[in-house]
């Protein structure tokens, strides 16, 4: 492999010592092989063709200026100064210019305008997805406000009034860097933040004309209480959860009287915060550049989104959202991870060869990739799913997106965390080193099982969806749907363990929704309620894996397939032995070698090198 760095280093005292070269990063879409198939199989021909050359210019960005200003934002985190030199309180968050211009790219780009411009229809979340996929790991998770601010356009879309969709849409969904607001959503406190039964912020109805516009539109509540984690608080705006109180302070209880409110932060003229205070900055084990606080609500101005008493029903509508877009960050996360692995891969010598000739070393990176690549179809399937809910709702679809919403939100986090734990590992002493980046990533990602529900939480909410949506017929039609597709396939043969597999899962599943729904063990639904969660997860996910092995008609994706099947739905047990690994060994050494350096048709590998292979460019430094 030809380098522009040396491998050898002169030390002060005139000596040669070794010095390891750094693992570099190429076009993050050209280098993305699984991505581009992906794509390829869930996007018309001249969509594809359409959004292909700006992936292509996004792809190269993102390990370029991108990646800078998320590397200046993660060395510069946000400050609160609270008191000013005189002592007055002045609650002033000090950002780093890094991010706002990360925040300016975000608009230009489109991150969260695509999705409402509907150019490609249906297919327009695809695309503004992957952009995002591409994006979060550079960005110093500049996609966790832009996350919200997707949730809120679209919160505004189903429940807005006339005035909010005139005053603040618009800044949502623009192009505009010097239009472009984000918002943030508060619904956590100290009470609790799943269960938001119990928020204590009440909101006043203002009378009289007692408050004044102040740019979305005039006020209709004083809102007062206190929030204990606000995401993205340099946001100009916030929807919030809270408490509706008559005119002698009387309330309900519960989550009917909740209702769900726009908070505009900043007066439109001074600038200053519209009657809140921040406490603190959360000081946080990861996600360091964005902003979280601690604040409280004084009499601030909001503006009701929706009918009164309905605000959990009409924030679920933001909760759709942000956890495909944690589903989002958790995939971006394994890819670069394998990224950063498999180039290194190349790179390290170990004994007497380099770690892309070490077995061991090519199947624990075959593990990440196959976890990321069931991940990305997973990501896939929902990002469309949702394009159509929106452009053609039908039951099918929504009770469908219902159930697969908080599936792959919880089990691609748990991928992304060992994805990365793995990472750290793959590069040794110098991936636990906080200047290797890995342990940010490992940091960013860990969040992605706990922001949006946790895995217990989300859990639950899959029972709840089965009950409510009849979620669970519409998931077992998808997946008898893939597997009826492969039988009129002509590569049938190829598929015939995996359809074995996904059938006793399906069996499975069958046995214990019946136990739940039918005979009402709810103590059987609550304490297996994880379990049976990730084997909806991974069931599904081997019947996307299908799907692409019939649409691409190579075998090697057919045995991707059953390598996922064999792991995940036979938990790598054959013949009552604990590690059956005995007869699969032999085949699965090939199919390591492939996954592990991404090797196409003609055998050569992909993802690595000096210069990117398709553009002759310098590849980055990460």
């Amino acid at each position: 492999m030809e380098t522009r760095e040396s491998y050898k280093q002169i030390g002060y005292s005139g000596r040669e010592f070794f010095q390891q070269q750094s693992p570099l990063l190429g076009n993050q879409f050209l280098e993305d092989s699984a991505l581009i198939e992906g794509l390829k199989r869930v996007l018309p021909q001249e969509v594809y063709s359409s959004i292909q050359p700006d992936l292509v210019q996004f792809g190269d960005r993102v390990v370029k200026d991108i990646l800078e200003l998320g590397r200046q934002s993660e060395n510069n985190p946000p400050k609160l100064i609270q008191y000013d030199a005189w002592g007055k309180r002045i609650d002033k968050l000090v950002i780093d210019e890094s991010w706002n211009t990360l925040k300016d790219i975000g608009a230009t780009e489109g991150l969260v305008s695509i999705g409402y411009e509907r150019k490609y229809r249906e297919y327009s979340r695809v695309y503004q997805y992957i952009k995002i996929y591409l994006f979060a790991c550079s960005s110093a998770v500049q996609d966790c406000p832009l996350s919200m601010t997707d949730g809120g356009a679209r919160l505004l879309e189903l429940h807005g009034s006339k005035e909010l969709m005139q005053t603040v849409y618009p800044h949502l969904t623009t192009r505009d860097p010097k239009q472009f607001w984000t918002t943030g959503q508060w619904m956590t406190e100290k009470a609790g933040g799943s269960d938001v039964a119990n928020s204590e912020t009440i909101a006043k109805e203002i009378t009289g004309g007692q408050c004044q516009d102040n740019g979305a539109g005039i006020p209709t509540h004083f809102v007062s209480g206190y929030k204990y984690f606000t995401s993205a608080t340099s946001s100009q705006g916030a929807m919030i959860l809270a408490r509706d109180t008559d005119a002698q302070g009387k309330s309900t209880n519960g989550s009917r009287g909740l209702s769900v409110f726009y908070v505009q932060l900043r007066d439109k003229n001074t600038g200053e915060l519209n009657n809140i205070k921040i406490h603190k900055l959360k000081n946080k084990f990861g996600t360091k550049a964005v902003p979280t606080a601690e604040l409280e609500l004084i009499n601030t101005p909001g503006i009701r989104v929706g009918s009164k008493g309905r605000g959990v029903p009409v924030i679920a509508s933001i909760l759709n959202i942000t956890r495909i877009h944690n589903v989002i960050h958790s995939v971006s996360t394994m890819r670069r991870c394998v990224a950063i692995a498999r180039d290194f891969a190349h790179r390290r010598r170990v004994f007497t060869s380099t770690l892309n000739e070490n077995l061991l070393y090519l199947s624990t990176l075959a593990e990440m990739e196959l976890e990321y690549r069931a991940g990305l179809q997973f990501l896939l399937d929902v990002s469309l799913l949702l394009g159509k809910s929106e452009c053609n709702s039908t039951k099918e679809t929504d009770s469908l997106l219902r159930i697969l919403t908080p599936l792959s939100k919880l089990y691609t986090a748990k991928q992304s965390i060992w994805v990365a734990s793995e990472a750290m590992e793959c590069l040794g002493g110098t991936g636990y080193m906080e200047d290797s980046d890995l342990p940010r990533l490992f940091r960013d990602t860990q969040v992605t099982s706990i922001w949006e529900g946790t895995t217990n939480v989300l859990s639950m909410d899959v029972w709840r969806s089965i009950k409510s949506h009849n979620s669970l017929k519409y998931y077992k039609d998808s997946i008898t749907a893939r597997i009826s597709a492969s039988k009129s396939s002509s590569s049938s043969a190829l598929f015939e363990t995996s359809i074995k597999l996904i059938n006793k899962a399906l069996d499975l599943i069958e046995r214990t929704s019946r136990q739940v729904m039918e005979e009402g063990d709810l103590q059987f639904a609550e304490s297996n309620a994880r379990r049976f969660s990730y084997l909806l997860s991974t069931t599904y996910m081997a019947s996307l894996l299908l799907e692409q092995a019939i649409w691409s008609k190579k075998p090697v994706d057919a045995q991707i397939c059953e390598r996922w099947c064999f792991l995940k739905l036979q938990n790598a047990k054959e013949d009552s032995q604990s590690i059956a690994f005995i007869n699969a060994d032999e085949k699965w050494r090939e199919l390591d070698k492939v996954l592990a350096l991404d090797l196409n048709e003609k055998g050569e590998a992909r993802g690595y090198g000096d210069y990117c292979k398709f553009t002759n460019q310098p590849r980055s430094r990460y």
